[in-house]
């Protein structure tokens, strides 16, 4: 069978797109500066005009480049990172956390499903070892057991095999679990030791039903267990508001 043109057109493209790419990111190109003409692209990747210009369009999409008609393509200021960056400094109120629970329900809902699918034998091993580290803080009160509670958290997030899952869970931090920002066990009068115990048993559930490699189960252990956090913070909530009026 003959080669298809649109295919192998295609592959040229995204061939100079990485190639462009990766030279713009290794500051090859610096910000502002005017990129080699259409002509000078072709006699280097040996490529048709129309494969540089798609590859120009690619590039201009994603922010890298952009065309001054009548002039040139120059190299873009690098955007602010921090416009897709949800920022701990920015988390402050328990109304604050609570909504982070809520991206979290749905974005570790799904990662859960997708690491009983394809995790490994030693994304598993791994688990168990975080999972009897955050015991054995409960079991002595050592006060560290939210190191081994974000450390599961992001290891079913790298069991996903997609590393987007792990990058923004990373990216909030200690912020992901509620307690390091706000004491809630307290506010709702529950036994610390108590509380700490229940989150290991519901990260056993999620644990068991990876293992098992049950993507359902999966989900549905992880949706209760952020659900359960959710309606604790809830109650937080309400025994705040139900101190202040009490106070006015």
């Amino acid at each position: 069978m003959a080669p298809d043109p649109d295919r192998r057109s295609r592959n040229l493209t995204q061939n100079v797109v990485a190639a462009l790419s990766e030279r713009i990111r290794r500051g090859e190109y610096h910000a502002g500066e005017k990129l080699p003409t259409e002509s000078r692209f072709m006699e280097s990747f040996g490529v048709s005009r129309t494969v540089v210009r798609e590859a120009m369009s690619r590039l201009q999409a994603a922010g890298l480049v952009e065309t001054r008609h009548g002039i040139g393509t120059f190299v873009r200021e690098p955007q602010d990172e921090r416009q897709l960056r949800i920022r701990n400094e920015s988390i402050l109120t328990m109304l604050d956390v609570m909504a982070i629970l809520e991206l979290r329900i749905s974005l570790e809902t799904e990662a859960a499903g997708l690491a009983a699918l394809r995790r490994t034998d030693d994304h598993i091993q791994r688990m168990r070892t975080i999972l009897d580290e955050f015991a054995e803080h409960v079991r002595k009160k050592t006060g560290n057991a939210a190191v081994s509670d974000v450390a599961f958290h992001l290891m079913v997030a790298t069991a996903t095999g997609n590393r987007y899952f792990h990058d923004i869970l990373q990216q909030l931090g200690s912020a992901i679990i509620p307690r390091t920002r706000i004491n809630s066990a307290a506010l709702v009068q529950d036994d610390p030791h108590n509380y700490l115990a229940r989150i290991h048993l519901e990260h056993e559930d999620i644990y068991g039903a990876i293992v098992r490699k049950d993507p359902d189960a999966a989900r549905a252990a992880m949706r209760t267990h952020l659900g359960n956090s959710r309606e604790r913070l809830r109650q937080s909530q309400a025994a705040v508001t139900s101190a202040e009026g009490l106070g006015a």
